[in-house]
């Protein structure tokens, strides 16, 4: 801890020292810079950036097609898939395509949701429900959050 010193006087300790004068926060008032090896310190911020990298999740957005008329069977084998999919950290869109003269019958739809929404409650929340688009339905489902 040196205080605040002119850039001069500071150049000439770092190289006093054989290192490299860096600035650390330029933004600031007055800006803070060290005295220290650059190359090791670069190596250093590459290596916490890689580990950072290496342990955060990308969360992707997974997405299961329903029809109005599914049977109970397949609803289970896709909330299965679903739960996988929670499980995993991702987050699952559920759609629902209206053919014909299934678009009069949108109830059915929303039945079907809130079955396959019930399904998977135990892994995943509802993070948008469901809701006509055209003549898609869609609803967005979320991974529950860990309590530690």
């Amino acid at each position: 801890m040196r205080g605040i010193v002119s850039i001069d006087e500071a150049l000439s300790l770092a190289e006093k020292a054989d290192l490299d004068l860096v600035n650390i926060s330029p933004n600031a008032d007055p800006p803070v810079c060290k005295i220290l090896d650059y190359g090791k310190y670069r190596y250093e911020q590459q290596k916490k950036e890689k580990t950072a990298k290496k342990n955060q999740h990308v969360t992707e957005i997974k997405e299961i097609r329903l029809s109005a008329s599914i049977e109970d069977h397949d609803v289970e084998v896709k909330a299965k898939a679903a739960t996988k999919f929670l499980k995993d950290g991702d987050k699952v869109k559920v759609s629902l395509r209206f053919r014909g003269r299934e678009r009069d019958y949108t109830q059915l739809g929303f039945d079907a949701m809130n079955k396959f929404a019930e399904m998977v409650s135990e892994y995943g929340v509802v993070e948008k429900p469901a809701k006509m688009e055209g003549r898609r339905m869609n609803m967005f489902l979320a991974p529950k959050k860990d309590k530690k």
